[in-house]
């Protein structure tokens, strides 16, 4: 049976940067020589739906409105798959799903964005 991840609400799953490992003269760092960082980057694999937002209180007194399912509205994130993102380290979730390591984000302690032929000019 094939698990899936699914994100919940206003977060997002990113792998991150595992170009930190090895510094620019080839010499490999320990691991979580970059944990104090306050600021990480990493590619952004799945997001969440967005934040949810409620059903308009006043529309449902009135009796002659059919009654519909509660359905839930979200709001989208503005993070997408496959945005490079910059986000602030003391408010990820560090996970290990299927022997690789992710990061767990709220869409607020992303600081930036990367995207589309900019990525490539950045790297």
């Amino acid at each position: 049976m094939a698990r899936e991840l699914i994100i919940i609400g206003d977060r997002v799953l990113i792998k991150p940067d595992s170009s930190r490992d090895m510094t620019n003269s080839g010499l490999y760092l320990p691991q979580g020589a970059y944990e104090k960082e306050k600021v990480q980057s990493g590619l952004i694999i799945k997001v969440g739906p967005g934040i949810p937002v409620p059903e308009p209180q006043d529309i449902s007194d009135e009796p002659w409105r059919k009654k519909t399912e509660d359905k839930t509205q979200y709001l989208p994130l503005q993070a997408k798959v496959n945005d490079r993102a910059i986000f602030l380290r003391s408010s990820a979730v560090e996970i290990e799903y299927e022997n690789a390591k992710y990061i767990i984000v709220p869409q607020a302690a992303i600081l930036a964005l990367i995207r589309g032929d900019q990525l490539d000019d950045m790297l």
